[in-house]
């Protein structure tokens, strides 16, 4: 196959790199963890290693491994049960990865992370320190999902969002999501479908080609690809959703050939730390604002005053992240709050002056500090509204 010059580009260079399977990549339709394929992947992440590559491998499979060892015939409902699954099939995943990189003489670690994890800054950067020092000294971490302590996770889309989070937050170089399909594909003429090779932004009519969303032992699907494709492209990192089961898919995307979906980077803009507000926190609640704040936070860049405030939806604490809209609902940024939700609805719409009356000597004149708060360009608030 000819080499494409826009993927030698932005792939062939790479020296960061993360590597996502899904379920049914690495699992055989009773659950059971194909050990085939899981040493073909593994052959090319140890090869990219050889080639001076930093690797990280985030990985699915666990909770389908682990109903195939309990003897389920589907999919359990509970939150228990799959958290039992998921005990007993990451054990038996992580064992065939390490003998697997052991063959080739890599040294592997496993990272467990949850959502809950990464939202905390603390915990956030112990996790992207701990990446980095694993990658440092030429170590292959994989990454999966502590579903035995996560209720959101197992809703996560088969890891696709982890593993864009995981991108993001160790400045990956690119992303590769493998899935069972050649990257997404769209109708022809004649009734038969064609590849999509490249996307520029992922729109309402990309999402509308993507299908279904998993079966009894995958969570995810292409829509849930699309979307935390978006998030990492958005983020300046080049995506690439392709057939994990062919031999050489890694391989032939480092030699720059034409296979899979090509999702365009964005430049990125954004800080770590403002990055860590957009993408890793899920909002505890809502502020509306009026159209004089909205303007003052859209192009002027300015803070969220308590004058500009018309309500505030939800409880929440000092310094959680919220959703800042207009009057008509439109994302317009997103922050971590000065005051709790009580005390904003104590002083919302109240002057500078009038919110030491009320609240005493403690008080800041901001709501959400510009300092604190991601202001979001129109038409892109999906980009910045993890799944």
């Amino acid at each position: 196959m000819k080499r494409d010059e826009q993927r030698m580009h932005l792939v062939a260079g790479a020296r960061r790199v993360v590597v996502k399977a899904g379920t049914r990549t690495l699992v055989q339709r009773s659950g059971r963890p194909d050990s085939r394929r899981i040493d073909t992947l593994v052959s090319q992440l140890a090869a990219l290693r050889r080639e001076g590559r930093e690797v990280v491998g985030v990985s699915s499979g666990a909770i389908g491994a682990g109903i195939e060892a309990l003897g389920l015939k589907t999919r359990p409902e509970s939150l228990p049960e799959l958290q039992m699954a998921a005990a007993v099939g990451q054990t038996r995943l992580m064992s065939l990865y390490e003998k697997s990189f052991a063959r080739r003489r890599c040294r592997v670690g496993q990272i467990l992370l949850t959502h809950d994890g990464l939202k905390d800054r603390e915990r956030h950067l112990n996790a992207r320190s701990t990446l980095l020092q694993l990658l440092h000294h030429g170590i292959v971490p994989v990454v999966n999902e502590n579903d035995v302590v996560s209720n959101e996770e197992i809703k996560f889309g088969d890891n696709d969002l982890l593993a864009a989070l995981v991108a993001i937050l160790i400045d990956a170089d690119v992303l590769i999501l493998l899935t069972t399909t050649n990257g997404l594909r769209e109708p022809r003429a004649d009734g038969k479908t064609r590849r999509v090779r490249a996307v520029e932004a992922v729109d309402e009519n990309i999402l509308s080609l993507a299908g279904g969303t998993g079966d009894g032992l995958s969570t995810g699907g292409m829509a849930s690809k699309l979307r935390a494709a978006e998030q990492a492209a958005h983020n300046g990192i080049p995506v690439i959703i392709a057939d994990g089961r062919r031999r050489d898919t890694v391989t032939r995307i480092f030699a720059g050939e034409d296979v899979g979906t090509l999702l365009l980077p964005r430049k990125a803009t954004l800080s770590k730390r403002k990055r860590w507000i957009a993408f890793f926190n899920r909002a505890q609640g809502r502020i509306v604002v009026d159209e004089g704040a909205a303007k003052a936070i859209r192009t002027g860049g300015r803070s969220l005053l308590p004058i500009g405030i018309l309500r505030v939806e939800g409880r929440f604490p000092v310094g959680a992240m919220v959703n800042v809209v207009d009057r008509e609902g439109a994302l317009i940024a997103r922050g971590l709050v000065e005051y709790g939700s009580e005390n904003l609805e104590r002083v919302k719409g109240m002057k500078t002056a009038q919110i030491a009356e009320a609240l005493g000597s403690s008080y800041y004149n901001e709501a959400i500090h510009r300092d604190h708060m991601v202001v979001l360009d129109r038409g892109e608030e999906r980009h910045y509204e993890p799944a």
